[in-house]
């Protein structure tokens, strides 16, 4: 195994700190259905490589990667080495669920994904009939995690839209805001309606509220001149960063140039293809973790990352590689071995997710709660000269 990668296993060791707030412990002995000659635990993801989503699957893909082999190189987990296998599902629910099958086929015991919310909500409901524990990166609809089986590494959609809304009406950084949403979407709804009612709450004005749909995401003008009318000093985007580019693209020509937020769909926008990465200078959204962070682990991860991969992690690679380290915690915290049965390991990891305090890329001190939710601090960052700045 490469030397880097050892020495990227150490540094992380200094920086994950895991707390063990009780001494729980899993099903010691395998059920019936459990393989008494398992020598490896078995870890799929799901998420899109390809089709339009494909930059968030992939980051999420290697993001794992590169947990596994730095783990693997450490002595795995409990001495036992991690197999892994990523299915595509082009951010599709039936080929999620179909992925999923293919996973189970293989022996998959573990599930990190799915990668984005509508997927998950239908993975969800096998994961939960067949008490498999899964843990999802960055799937942030609410019902991604709706069963106790269930965890996730992101802030949900209410809490986004929420956060939003306090973090403008704390700074002052609007009276007048436009929202421009996907209402065909889960997760940009899921946002949008938690960021009026806060925002109402918070005494903001919400002038203009625009939906646009999948069948008609290229063509913004109508929803940007509404916004311009209503006198908006901002506009809440709580979208995925292509659609994000075209706005603003859009709203330059249109003579339109108001403050700009947007959730961690946002990041990978300086990424987009033919996008002039001078109109999204100033823009401003929630994202759990920036490249350029000063912080030894973010630095050690990025780093790695860049060499194995060729290229700058953008924050789903960083969640998934903190689900990794997060699953390796409670796996030691429960003493869970790969012989046990897929219920019993998930059973054990339920207990032991409530138990484990993690530092992470994407948080310090993240604990969760029997709901699946995480516990951690949100961070907002701007685009300047090219790059992410923390605010």
């Amino acid at each position: 195994m490469k030397m880097w990668k050892k020495a990227a296993s150490l540094a992380l060791a200094s920086a994950l700190v895991v707390s063990l707030a009780a001494c729980g412990s899993g099903s010691g002995s395998s059920s019936d259905s459990g393989d008494s000659d398992a020598t490896a635990f078995k870890i799929g993801g799901i998420g899109p490589t390809t089709g339009d989503n494909a930059i968030y699957g992939t980051a999420v893909k290697n993001g794992i990667q590169l947990a596994v082999d730095e783990i693997n190189a450490d002595g795995g987990i409990n001495g036992y080495q991690i197999e892994y296998q990523f299915e595509d599902d082009q951010s599709d629910s039936e080929k999620s669920v179909n992925a999923y099958n293919t996973l189970k086929d293989w022996g998959m015991q573990m599930l990190v994904g799915t990668v984005t919310s509508t997927p998950c909500v239908a993975v969800v409901e096998e994961t939960h009939a067949d008490n498999m524990f899964q843990f999802t990166p960055s799937a942030t609809a609410v019902d991604s995690i709706q069963y106790d089986n269930a965890f996730r590494m992101c802030f949900s959609d209410p809490s986004q839209g929420t956060v939003s809304a306090d973090y403008i009406a704390d700074n002052s950084l609007a009276q007048k805001i436009a929202v421009i949403y996907n209402s065909s979407d889960t997760y940009s709804t899921g946002i949008y309606q938690n960021f009026v009612t806060e925002a109402e709450a918070r005494g903001l004005e919400v002038v203009a509220a625009e939906a646009f749909t999948a069948d008609s995401k290229t063509d913004f003008s109508v929803q940007i001149q509404k916004a311009k009318d209503s006198g908006a000093e901002l506009v809440f985007l709580p979208i995925y960063y292509q659609e994000a580019s075209l706005i603003l693209a859009q709203a330059d020509r249109a003579g339109f140039a108001p403050k700009w937020f947007g959730v961690d769909g946002m990041d990978g926008i300086l990424n987009v293809e033919g996008f002039d990465g001078s109109l999204a200078e100033g823009v401003m959204f929630l994202t759990p973790f920036t490249p350029n962070a000063e912080d030894e682990a973010t630095q050690t991860f990025v780093a790695n990352y860049e060499k194995e991969f060729g290229d700058t992690p953008i924050q789903f690679a960083a969640d998934a590689y903190d689900c990794m380290y997060t699953i390796k915690a409670a796996v030691e915290q429960a003493d869970i071995t790969p012989d046990m049965s897929i219920s019993d390991i998930c059973d054990a990891m339920k207990t032991a997710m409530t138990e484990i305090t993690i530092d992470g890329l994407t948080g310090k001190q993240i604990t969760w709660g029997e709901d699946g939710e995480p516990s951690k601090e949100p961070t907002v960052v701007v685009i300047e000269n090219g790059e992410y700045s923390v605010l």
